[in-house]
């Protein structure tokens, strides 16, 4: 019994710490400008922002739009700001800025919890 009660802890911080883990590798990659390594956590359906441009993409298509942003706007660096959870405490926010050849963005992601993985539903870029 005692080893039961043990493992019922022990599930949701592993899950916690799962999701970190990703929050971890989609801000590694949007420092590093890695479309590939960015776009392995895009949802089916990914709604896109360049500025004043909104739309919702297929998963392949969102790889091309934000490879070709990318392509003009070369990344140096991303800075997570700010990062926390939904009120229902599913699905996840990251805020962070980054810094381009072409100028600042901030950047707004809005991420879906699904298990223990992240996808990426929503993906903003504001110029600065």
């Amino acid at each position: 019994m005692r080893n039961l009660f043990f493992l019922l802890l022990l599930i949701p911080a592993f899950s916690f710490s799962q999701t970190n883990a990703s929050l971890e590798s989609i801000t590694a990659a949007l420092n590093a400008g890695d479309v590939e390594a960015l776009s392995k956590h895009f949802a089916h359906n990914v709604e896109i922002s360049i500025e004043d441009k909104e739309q919702v993409y297929a998963k392949a298509k969102a790889t091309e739009v934000i490879r070709a942003f990318f392509n003009t706007n070369k990344p140096k660096s991303f800075n997570q700001m700010h990062k926390g959870v939904s009120r229902e405490n599913s699905d996840q926010y990251c805020i962070g800025n980054l810094s381009s050849a072409s100028g600042n963005y901030r950047v707004y992601l809005y991420l879906k919890v699904s298990g223990s993985s992240l996808s990426i539903q929503e993906i903003r870029f504001d110029k600065e």
